[in-house]
């Protein structure tokens, strides 16, 4: 028995161990490449990607992981996301590492997308560049150019809805007497929160009603488009109320974007196991066929304001 044991304990130990990092610094995935079952992930638009990559890095553009123009967020079919994911090659037991631009802590949304993405079609061993190119350039790593040719692989995936939170479930949430409330985390900048402004496809400015605001940006090292260690995120989920295990927490932002910034540091980095995205975030709950309760929401002269503002930046 105690060799039993034993055995069992070695076991545990080797699958943590063998555990995918959710981030991983450039020298951290410089040692990875060598591995059989690793695929980056290269996230960044074809140009980008053709003046310079990272050895055997697949271009899979962000625009093919995102809903249409006038709802961004919504998830995309899972036929359209199937044949993706196959174009790249991935296997339920490949490690894929996304890979940004690094531009910015915007930009790391979405590779954090990405990952929530491939996690809801039942990819688990998955990890993020920290810093992206850009780290990985001040890291004096190598580019390469040229297009990587890979075979098409035979995965077909299912949705996991645990990691997902719809529209009608968060109507149910914020409207039914005595239900468990679920904690609404919009992490998006102060003034979307404050309804001083709107992304262009919402019909309303504001926020869903008992929201906190928790601004993606939080959880970067000052000045860098690089997320905070594991111990920094979890001091900063306690001193902002995060640190509730036995709540679900729906994260949200427009379109879902910043909001799988919060949703990962949240659930891979802190590891809440029950934190859900909203993908369509305000975007798709302002375009409810019946108008739905909305924080925060301005007059009529400032909503006026705010579409005269939007419509000149378009020009």
């Amino acid at each position: 028995m105690k060799h039993l044991l034993t055995a069992i304990a070695s076991i545990a130990i080797s699958s943590t161990v063998l555990a995918a990092q959710p981030l991983l610094s450039p020298a951290e995935l410089s040692s990875s490449l060598s591995e059989p079952n690793v695929r980056v992930v290269d996230i960044r638009d074809p140009k980008s990607y053709d003046e310079g990559h990272i050895a055997g890095a697949v271009n899979a553009p962000y625009g093919q992981w995102r809903g249409p123009a006038a709802n961004p967020g919504e998830l995309p079919e899972l036929t359209a996301l199937t044949k993706l994911v196959q174009s790249i090659g991935l296997e339920p037991d490949t490690h894929a590492i996304i890979v940004s631009s690094g531009a910015n802590d915007t930009d790391f949304g979405a590779a954090a997308r990405v990952y929530w993405t491939l996690k809801v079609l039942g990819l688990d061993e998955l990890s993020i560049l920290n810093g992206g190119v850009k780290a990985w350039q001040g890291a004096n790593l190598p580019l390469q150019s040229g297009s990587i040719s890979v075979t098409t692989s035979s995965f077909e995936p299912s949705i996991d809805q645990t990691l997902i939170t719809s529209r009608d479930q968060l109507v149910d949430v914020t409207s039914t007497p005595g239900s468990v409330r679920a904690l609404l985390v919009d992490a998006r900048p102060e003034g979307f929160f404050n309804g001083e402004t709107r992304h262009t496809a919402a019909k309303v400015a504001g926020t869903l009603e008992g929201a906190v605001n928790v601004p993606h940006s939080l959880w970067f090292k000052p000045g860098t488009s690089e997320v905070v260690s594991q111990e920094q995120a979890v001091s900063l989920a306690r001193q902002h109320g995060l640190d509730k295990p036995d709540q679900e927490i729906v994260s949200f932002c427009n379109t879902g974007h910043w909001a799988a910034t919060n949703w990962f540091v949240l659930s891979e980095l802190v590891g809440d196991d029950d934190v859900k995205l909203y993908a369509g975030s305000m975007v798709d709950w302002t375009q409810a066929d019946q108008a739905l309760p909305v924080q925060n929401a301005p007059g009529r002269l400032k909503q006026l304001w705010i579409d005269t503002k939007l419509w000149f930046e378009t020009l």
